[in-house]
């Protein structure tokens, strides 16, 4: 035995003897020990709730679990949650200062791309600047060719200026937290982008599946977002909406992708109105108003709120639906008048005042309006329709469309086959499971059984 076991032999001996070992039970009184630690814990972590911190009361940095009540707060979280946790995690570090080598060499070419950007806009003003300048009558093609090269400049230098911040974080940060200023080219490129890779799409679709065109127009191309809110509730195109919800005007909210501001007339159209004396369908007008206007940055575009006498021409009428009748569509067409052009209201009350028979094709070959914005919703009978109806003095709520049975025209089949060969009296056991033998119908009783 070396020298260092035979020392250390007696202290493991006495350490040995100070730790006792309790071998695993399941007796009663072990488990009963058991139980009471878990409650005990239990009981410890229910009294202690997670309290939130100033930063879950912060919409910039708000975590998923405390979303809930700020929004009943009456605060919208800011951004992703992604990008929320990021800045919980920076120490309030300015996004354009994040402490990261690739980052940051990312920013310096960004910003090297911009100056090139920022230079060739400098040209191109100097180049419309210098033909404004020159007399048309010195220019080739005189002033009609000049025009056109002062407009591909002036196209070519909002083109350079969404080039120069479209790769931008910080540009990009501000759309996606909703505070990008709709009057700058780049933000109203970014909100265009978004619209025509879905929302666009829905409407377009909507248009060839309800049949807006040719039933309504020959053709129709929105360039503008038209959303549709009822009591503050979006209506998604084409949705089913009831008449008690309808019975009070709608809010738009409409977002154009081009600068300045402009006029616009707004239509409500029914598509479906029943015609029986003529067994076909015509329009009706609920809503016109002109000379709204319009630009990038206002879209609120609330119903209730056009009363004055040079806007409103026609007041709004609650979209109804007689019993037994298929589903109205109520088109909601945007369309823009020509610039520094305002329509006569009176003479709109004059021609339309009567709603029955409005045609949209006319009213737009007759002001000549441009459709640049297209939304929709359907109407259908439901149990406040009759209210409704009375309410407003609408007749028809006591008219119920029962559909016509449409007969075949086809001549009548010649038994085939196995019924030809057993229409014999011997075969008399059989007819009940024929068809069409003689003229003779077992279903109705016509042959008696022996």
């Amino acid at each position: 035995m070396s020298r260092c076991q035979a020392v250390a032999r007696p202290l493991a001996r006495q350490l040995r003897q100070q730790c006792s070992i309790r071998p695993f039970t399941s007796g009663a009184a072990r488990a009963a020990e058991v139980q009471q630690q878990q409650t005990t814990t239990s009981s410890s972590s229910s009294s202690a709730p997670q309290q939130p911190s100033p930063l879950d009361l912060d919409p910039n940095s708000v975590l998923p679990e405390f979303e809930a009540p700020l929004i009943k707060a009456g605060k919208m979280p800011v951004g992703s949650r992604r990008r929320r946790v990021a800045l919980r995690t920076t120490a309030s570090i300015p996004f354009e200062q994040l402490p990261y080598q690739a980052f940051q060499e990312a920013r310096a070419i960004l910003a090297a791309d911009r100056q090139e950007k920022v230079a060739k806009i400098r040209e191109q003003l100097d180049k419309i600047a210098a033909l404004e300048a020159k007399d048309a009558a010195q220019v080739k093609g005189g002033e009609k060719m000049k025009e056109t090269k002062l407009a591909s400049l002036r196209r070519s230098v909002e083109e350079l200026k969404i080039l120069a911040d479209i790769n931008d974080p910080l540009v990009k940060k501000r759309f996606e937290d909703g505070l990008g200023d709709m009057n700058k080219p780049i933000y109203r490129h970014y909100a265009e982008r978004k619209w025509r890779s879905y929302d666009y799409r829905l409407i377009a679709q909507r248009i060839k599946q309800f049949s807006i065109v040719p039933d309504v127009l020959p053709k129709l191309d929105p360039l503008a977002d038209v959303q549709l809110f009822f009591r503050q509730q979006k209506i998604a195109p084409g949705a089913v909406v009831n008449s008690l919800v309808s019975e009070n005007p709608p809010r738009l909210r409409v977002q154009v992708f081009d600068a300045g501001s402009r006029l616009v007339s707004l239509v409500v159209l029914d598509a479906d109105v029943p015609d029986a004396e003529n067994d076909a369908f015509s329009k009706r007008c609920h809503f016109l108003a002109a000379n709204i206007p319009l630009s990038p940055n206002d879209t609120s575009l609330p119903l209730s709120r056009i009363k004055a006498d040079d806007q409103l021409a026609v007041p709004w009428l609650p979209p109804t639906s007689q019993k037994g009748a298929p589903y109205h569509r109520l088109g909601i067409f945007l369309l823009q008048q020509k610039p520094g052009v305002e329509l006569d209201v009176a003479a709109l009350k004059q021609l339309y005042a009567a709603r029955d028979g409005f045609s949209l094709k006319s009213f737009r070959d007759k002001f000549q309006l441009t459709p640049v914005g297209f939304n929709m919703f359907r109407s259908v009978w439901d149990e406040n329709t009759a209210a409704v109806m009375a309410r407003h003095g609408i007749p028809g709520a006591d008219v119920e469309f029962r559909p016509a049975r449409v007969h075949s025209l086809k001549p009548p089949v010649k038994p085939k086959g196995w019924e030809a060969k057993r229409q014999g009296p011997a075969y008399r056991h059989l007819w009940k499971y024929t068809k069409r033998i003689k003229g003779l119908s077992n279903a109705r009783g016509w042959t008696k059984r022996r």
